[in-house]
């Protein structure tokens, strides 16, 4: 199994809309996938699930998101009824959260396509990230729940990859630098970064480099305090820099100034995000978005956003059953540049394997 984090330190850049069908493209490629919705908003559970259903998730886990031992006593008959089903991220860490031994078995993932699964964000999840950091400084004594909470998120995606065989787990996280982005994005193996061509984006991977900088520091001095044993929690190496994508830019053409800025991404790139992150990449890799001018499409901007009214990828669109009658004749009319948008994603799923592929990953 091999785990990508898709980041970005500033929302609007389609992080959401790239995890989603990432994942969709890499199942229809016969790679089994699973999405896991670390960002608070949740954004990327909508594109499985509708608010009502997903309303009716969170209200069954309510009690065990207050307490999880004492609503664990209260509902001891049918517990294992309710932590096998599909359940939320937050609902699976908030053992760890607590001090408490999770549940067997584990929850099983929403299912979306033969090869692709799901595990639902939830809004609580910040709480998580409350707890790593109450006790980040007790890691770097040893302390076993410390180091349990620091690498739990990396422990499950191992889990359900053993289980259900997937080969790939990709993470939605949070427009933030906050402590819980920073322990996904140490303990997974690869970090993507979706772009616009804009001045924002060359400031952000200033951001993002540095912090890469400053994470793998406290991770090093992690790695030389802790014993063999407690270090089998942790990955052997710290995360690569994958590539990074301009999504859904009309292919640079808006204007001269999107255009220049596209070009300085990869020299920021190479300024700022450490050689030691990016050493498995070639010189053309880091030159070049992920999949090239693939995703870089002149579709209408609304596309998205009705995949995602849909649950569906936006190729999948117009072959929908359930089409609202106001929708239908908009989107048979557009159905070549919904159906178009397939292509593009198998592309660049494709180029990120090639990636990947050249990871020395801890399978272990």
């Amino acid at each position: 199994m091999k785990s990508i984090a898709v980041f970005n330190n500033k929302g609007g850049v389609g992080k959401t809309t790239l995890t989603y069908h990432l994942g969709y493209a890499l199942a229809e490629l016969g790679y089994k996938t699973l999405l896991v919705d670390l960002d608070p908003q949740s954004n990327l559970t909508l594109f499985g699930l509708n608010p009502e259903k997903l309303h009716n998730i969170w209200q069954e886990e309510d009690a065990f998101i207050d307490d999880f031992v004492d609503a664990r006593y209260q509902q001891s008959v049918g517990f294992e009824d309710i932590a096998s089903d599909i359940r939320s991220i937050h609902f699976i860490l908030k053992p760890t959260e607590d001090g408490t031994d999770p549940p067997e078995p584990l929850a099983k993932p929403l299912k979306l396509h033969d090869n692709l699964g799901m595990i639902p964000g939830r809004l609580s999840i910040h709480t998580y990230g409350d707890k790593i950091a109450s006790r980040w400084t007790d890691v770097y004594g040893g302390d076993l729940l410390a180091i349990q909470t620091v690498t739990q998120i990396r422990h499950f995606c191992k889990a359900y990859a053993e289980k259900y065989a997937y080969d790939y787990v990709v993470i939605d996280t949070s427009p933030s630098f906050g402590i819980l982005n920073k322990v996904i994005i140490s303990t997974v193996d690869g970090l993507l970064i979706p772009c616009m061509p804009d001045m924002f984006t060359l400031y952000g991977i200033q951001h993002i480099g540095k912090s890469l900088k400053e994470w793998k520091r406290d991770f090093d001095t992690i790695f030389n305090l802790l014993s063999d044993a407690k270090l089998s929690y942790f990955p052997k190496n710290f995360a690569s820099f994958l590539g990074f994508t301009i999504f859904n830019a009309n292919r640079y053409s808006r204007s001269r100034a999107h255009h220049n800025y596209a070009k300085q991404i990869p020299a920021t790139i190479k300024k700022y995000i450490d050689a030691d992150h990016r050493k498995h990449l070639t010189e053309a890799q880091l030159e070049d978005p992920i999949g090239g001018t693939a995703i870089m499409p002149s579709y209408p901007s609304i596309l998205p956003s009705v995949a995602q009214k849909y649950r569906t990828p936006m190729w999948k669109v117009p072959s929908c059953e359930d089409l609202e009658k106001e929708d239908k004749i908009t989107i048979l009319r557009n159905r070549e540049s919904y159906e178009n948008t397939q292509t593009g994603f198998h592309i660049f799923a494709k180029d990120l394997l090639t990636r990947l592929d050249r990871l020395e990953v801890d399978n272990g």
